[in-house]
Formats: C-alpha cells, structure tokens, sequence
C-alpha cells in the first residue's frame, strides 16, 4: 500500500478535533499525526511533525489560522495548508489564499467533500468548491482592462491559458494532462511558463490570478 497522507489536526474545539480524527482515521491512506488547539501550537506541532496536510481552523484563540498561515508557510512550505472553517464569506476566502491556503472547505461540507479537499491538495491541486469560486468572481468589480497584469496575461498561448483554467479548477498535473491527451511532463513545462511569464511563484497565486481575470467563466 502507498504511503498514507500524514494530517495534522488545529481548531480549538476539542469534540470537532476528535470527530475529524475518526473520521479520517478510518480512511485507509491517511493518518492523524498531530493536534493544536490554537495558531501558536500548531505551528510547533507542523514544525515538529511535517505533515502533508494541515487542516487549519480560523477562529482560534491568541493566533488565528490566518495568521498562522503566514508562519506556517514560512516554516513548512512543502505542507500544503487546507482551511476548515465555517465562515463563508469572500473576505477570510481571498486572505486565505493571498497568504498560500491549498483550499478552502466549509465545516458544514458533507464527509465526502472534506477527504476530497484532503486528497486534491495532497496531489498538488487547489480545492476550491464551485460557489465560492462564483463568490470571488462576482466580488470582482475592477475592469480587466484597467488591471495592471492584463499585459502579461496577454502573453500567454490559448494552451497555457486553457492550462492555467485547469489549474485553477483544481485539477492535478495528471488529471490536466488527461483531460488535454498531454504528458505529465508536458504540462509542467506549461505551468513552469505560465509561472514565469506571469512572475507568480505558487499555484495558490496562479488560482488568484485566474480568477481575478474572470478565466473560469464559461
């Protein structure tokens, strides 16, 4: 069997901790490796565990999980970060995002949604569901034609625009180049490009970038 996807728990109620914990616990590829129960713990725990994923609350006591997303990408880069909230609002979604979030799942979601959120951000993808994608696109008030990046999104081709859609989507490098009958390699040359030529450096900032510029509209 495959490696399972090492996860560290951090919401500061403990019965929601426990729940989490027996419900993936039951899953097959992932195990729980640690817990905190408020910003400051749980960057220790990541810094002393180094979890694939980090499943982060925002309201918690002393640090929040905005905050201690800063540190833990700072601390931790190769954990992928997923939020577990229930605020539903744009406001705490874009934060998230501009300081490195993976995704971004209500605590309301069914069981189904979260240990898909978990698995599309362990393989590389960004999970975003499709009514918050709709939120972010409807907040957009600035004219693309008044965007400062608007020349650079001109540079690139009708593929790597489709490419960067995908990414955006949240589709993994596998399942991009499935979809388009492409190479794996193949399609991180183009998201390599597309990072280069747009100077954006994560996929979380090519997500925010693809969304500002309204590319997941039909």
């Amino acid at each position: 069997m495959s490696e399972r996807i090492r996860l560290v728990l951090a919401d500061d109620h403990a019965v929601l901790r426990a729940g989490l914990q027996a419900l993936l616990s039951a899953e097959p590829d992932m195990e729980v490796v640690g817990e905190a129960a408020n910003g400051s713990e749980v960057v220790e725990v990541v810094k002393r565990t180094r979890p694939d994923v980090v499943l982060l609350d925002i309201n918690m006591p002393g640090v929040n999980g905005i905050e201690a997303l800063t540190e833990l990408r700072a601390v931790a880069p190769e954990s992928r970060v997923l939020i577990l909230t229930m605020h539903e609002g744009t406001n705490y979604l874009r934060q998230a995002l501009e300081r490195g979030s993976a995704g971004y799942v209500l605590k309301q979601a069914a069981d189904k949604e979260l240990l898909s959120a978990i698995r599309t951000v362990h393989a590389g993808g960004t999970f975003l569901h499709p009514s918050h994608a709709r939120a972010l696109l409807a907040g957009e008030q600035q004219p693309a034609t008044s965007d400062p990046d608007s020349e650079a999104l001109a540079k690139l081709s009708d593929r790597e625009l489709e490419v960067l859609r995908l990414i955006a989507l949240g589709y993994s490098n596998k399942e991009i180049a499935e979809l388009l009958v492409l190479s794996v390699k193949t399609v991180e040359t183009y998201k390599a490009r597309i990072m280069e030529k747009l100077e954006l450096h994560t996929r979380a900032a090519l997500v925010r970038f693809a969304l500002s510029h309204k590319l997941l509209e039909e």
